[in-house]
């Protein structure tokens, strides 16, 4: 297995990465993994697509778990996993991020928006299902007070919806595309923050040529950083950043 010294030494002779990131990589910036002990898959049901469209008592059920910790969403801020990935766009090396997480930090860490992918969207943004009106997110909460119906659009009254994939709705296929397709261009394919659990996007590691190392420095990697003294830092994506220089 890589020690990290390689690892960096193969990112250095590369100029063809591509990163996949996971909601591990956002924990350390206080967004919790929805799947985690206190994470809103354990405190609230998914909401269906099909649900969502259906059914207002479904809409203002959804909204309701999206004022759950949206001020943390908001006011979170990039951290160096965030940053190592936009170090590599600034040293020319990165071809493109797919990532699985909405939270638009990576947006916020400098990496330019045509260098990523949002498997499952953005909720960064909310969209009118009708005429496709983008609107700020805030601006939509701030109507969500007491006992709240569902938002509309201003323009043609349709039904107002987070820029996020739901369970039932089908992948972005422009989007897939495109993560595919950096995948086949890849070198080095390094996960960062994922279980690669959920489908169909955990399949990309394995769907092209890549010699792709897994860099869970959220996970194994990370604690492993920890327990050996050698590693001064306690992010070892700190330690990758250092030694690509």
């Amino acid at each position: 297995m890589l020690d990290l010294n390689d690892f960096a030494e193969k990112i250095r002779r590369s100029d063809a990465v591509v990163v996949f990131t996971g909601a591990g990589i956002s924990t350390e910036s206080g967004i919790r993994d929805f799947r985690s002990p206190g994470g809103i898959w354990t405190r609230y049901r998914p909401v269906t697509y099909q649900e969502y469209l259906s059914s207002e008592a479904a809409r203002i059920e959804a909204w309701k778990r999206r004022l759950d910790g949206w001020e943390q969403y908001k006011n979170a801020k990039p951290n160096i996993g965030h940053y190592f990935v936009h170090a590599l766009d600034a040293k020319g090396k990165l071809i493109g991020l797919i990532t699985q997480n909405v939270d638009g930090l990576h947006s916020k860490a400098g990496v330019p928006d045509d260098k990523i992918v949002e498997l499952h969207g953005s909720n960064r943004k909310v969209l009118c299902l009708k005429c496709d009106r983008e609107y700020d997110p805030d601006e939509v909460i701030k109507r969500l007070v007491g006992d709240f119906a569902s938002p509309k659009c201003d323009a043609c009254g349709g039904i107002l919806k987070s820029a996020t994939v739901s369970f039932g709705q089908a992948m972005p296929e422009a989007a897939m595309r495109q993560a595919q397709d950096w995948t086949e261009q890849a070198e080095i394919f390094i996960v960062m923050g994922s279980s690669l659990q959920v489908q169909p996007a955990a399949s990309f590691p394995g769907g092209g040529t890549a010699q792709w190392r897994d860099a869970r420095h959220h996970q194994s990697r990370a604690r492993a950083a920890r327990r050996d003294r050698r590693f001064r830092s306690t992010r070892c994506d700190w330690r990758i950043l250092r030694a690509i220089r």
